[in-house]
């Protein structure tokens, strides 16, 4: 720790001079103790944008606090411009701050690294942009305390984790409730950076680390960029923090279990910014300092972490940029996604855990046993780390899919994530595959604002259907084919229908009265003996149907032609050929 705080002061002290300023932050002349307001944040980046030509703050959006969301740049070269990024094959690295704004190291040490690049403190490669944005979650900055982080060794005072409604932002970027979300999405389409960062602070079992680090599954990204961060990104930078006297170890998943019995990589499903980035064939990272250390050594390590990617793009900036594109156009020929990932168990990485003794003794409160660690009592072990998922669920591409034009709010956010879409020019038929909803469970309390829909099955079956002059389709033949398979198919468990985009094909609208049907229900089966026969087999195989009248005419209902067609079909339908 002495070693630790060693490091903080050097890091943060004898600052060099622009001119006359010093561009210290409010967590330098607080010795570490503070962090600004929403405002002192936006105007240290605007007096950097101000004073540097190599620095813009631009505005990108709305939030739910009726706020910009903004978006800092750092482009040597002055076109603070996407498409010519890519063009000249940069790196563009994105840094997320205060998703959750209790959480606000990411701030401090972005605002101390980017003025230190403007100094010559640090030195990015050629061909390399960083985008900042400063404050994600503004309601949340703006909702500032000293106690909503309650396991927190500070900052003095800090923000709360929820936005200016109540979302967790980091639950909303598949569905984007929020209007935070919405302009992320925006925004992250718009520059399509190489390398997204996230930054957090953990909760959990105590350890010595003070930094741990989810990054993106690396079999959920695949390519070359799934290969690449497991052998050589991720050991790079887990060598090179050791180095920087900040060993880290993946972020401690083990709830429900001893640290030292080793734990899963966080799943980081596409609602999570990392998984989210993934999707897009983007290298993501949330980094997750550990709360207790204190907020100096925690920023130190955030820091630290910026400067281990610095270091690595240095050597790989070129790699990476050219994988990234050439994974990003593969997945337009991709034939097969994988979805609903599982750990799998049967492999496993060692990796070195630096942690402490935990036991049990009685709770000065109830007088029963409870769960404490013991700092006097240090050790390292290696342990392991389940790192490797498998797709429960494989999906193949159709050649498009087909929406109604009145799901408007599923094609607004297929738009904004840079999908193209295209309007039928005229009413046509054609041949589809159409899912019905068969079965699924549906959680029992409120998730973000959603009762969560899980254990989806389907039918799927071919038929010919008509649709209107306007209604999209969608090619699968886009560098977003993986987002677009995670959202569409309704059995993929962040999908579009498990966040009840498509609940309302749940419920049935129209019904009978049973005294009429009666007997239009007898004509029919005269005319059907077919069905009659499966009736009647049915009845034998249920006794609880053959003693119900109106559960045998709603068996009949069921298969008519009279039962309404919209119910439980998937209005999302796939055009194979």
């Amino acid at each position: 720790m002495k070693k630790i705080l060693l490091l903080s002061l050097c890091l943060f002290g004898g600052l060099m001079a622009y001119g006359q300023k010093t561009y210290l932050t409010q967590f330098e002349k607080s010795a570490g103790k503070q962090t600004p307001v929403y405002d002192d944040v936006i105007a240290y980046f605007a007096e950097l944008a101000a004073d540097f030509e190599q620095v813009k703050m631009v505005e990108m959006g709305t939030t739910d606090a009726g706020l910009p969301l903004h978006v800092v740049i750092y482009d040597p070269s002055g076109e603070f411009d996407p498409k010519v990024w890519h063009q000249q094959e940069q790196l563009i690295v994105y840094i997320n701050n205060a998703i959750h704004p209790g959480e606000p190291d990411g701030i401090d040490a972005s605002m101390m690294l980017l003025r230190d690049i403007l100094l010559g403190k640090q030195n990015l490669p050629e061909k390399t942009v960083l985008a900042i944005t400063p404050v994600y979650n503004i309601g949340g900055h703006l909702n500032r305390g000293a106690h909503s982080r309650v396991n927190q060794n500070g900052p003095e005072e800090f923000g709360f984790r929820g936005n200016a409604r109540s979302y967790d932002l980091n639950r909303d970027f598949i569905k984007a409730d929020t209007k935070n979300a919405r302009s992320f999405q925006q925004i992250f389409n718009w520059m399509k950076p190489h390398v997204f960062i996230d930054t957090h602070v953990s909760n959990g079992a105590d350890y010595q680390h003070v930094m741990t680090l989810i990054s993106t599954q690396h079999n959920r990204l695949g390519g070359q960029l799934g290969d690449y961060l497991q052998r050589e990104m991720n050991p790079f930078l887990y060598a090179d923090m050791k180095n920087r006297n900040f060993p880290m170890i993946p972020y401690v998943n083990a709830y429900g279990s001893e640290p030292e019995n080793g734990w899963p990589q966080f799943k980081d499903i596409g609602r999570y910014s990392s998984g989210y980035a993934a999707l897009f064939k983007t290298l993501s990272f949330m980094p997750e300092t550990h709360m207790l250390k204190p907020y100096d050594q925690r920023v130190a390590s955030t820091y630290a972490l910026f400067e281990s990617f610095i270091s690595l793009f240095h050597r790989d900036a070129s790699k990476i940029v050219a994988m990234v594109k050439a994974d990003r156009a593969a997945v337009s020929n991709q034939n097969s996604f994988g979805l609903n990932h599982s750990s799998d168990r049967s492999t496993f990485q060692m990796m070195e855990f630096h942690g402490y003794e935990s036991g049990q003794k009685p709770s000065e409160i109830s007088g029963l046993p409870r769960l404490y660690y013991d700092r006097n009592k240090p050790y390292s072990i290696e342990i392991k780390f389940y790192d490797t998922y498998k797709p429960t669920l494989t999906i193949d591409k159709p050649k498009a899919y087909v929406i109604p034009q009145g799901w408007h709010n599923v094609i607004d956010n297929l738009r904004r994530n840079g999908v193209s879409v295209e309007e039928l020019k005229k009413d046509s038929t054609m041949s589809v595959s159409v899912y019905h909803i068969k079965d699924f469970q549906t959680a029992q309390r409120p998730f973000e604002g959603h009762y969560l829909h899980s254990r989806v099955a389907v039918d799927k079956s071919s038929e010919m259907m008509y649709f209107r002059k306007g209604d999209i389709i969608v090619h699968m033949n886009q560098e977003t084919n993986n987002y677009l398979v995670e959202v569409l198919e309704p059995e993929g468990e962040d999908s579009f229908f498990a966040w009840n985009f498509f609940d309302t094909i749940l419920q049935s609208k129209e019904g009978y009265s049973a005294y009429v049907f009666e007997d239009l229900a007898a004509e029919f089966l005269s005319k059907n003996p077919q069905l009659k026969s499966e009736l009647e087999a049915a009845k034998a195989a249920d006794e609880t149907l053959a003693n119900s009248g109106s559960a045998q005419l709603r068996w009949v209902y069921e298969r008519s032609p009279w039962k309404e067609k919209e119910h439980n079909r998937y209005p999302v339908y796939r055009v194979e050929n």
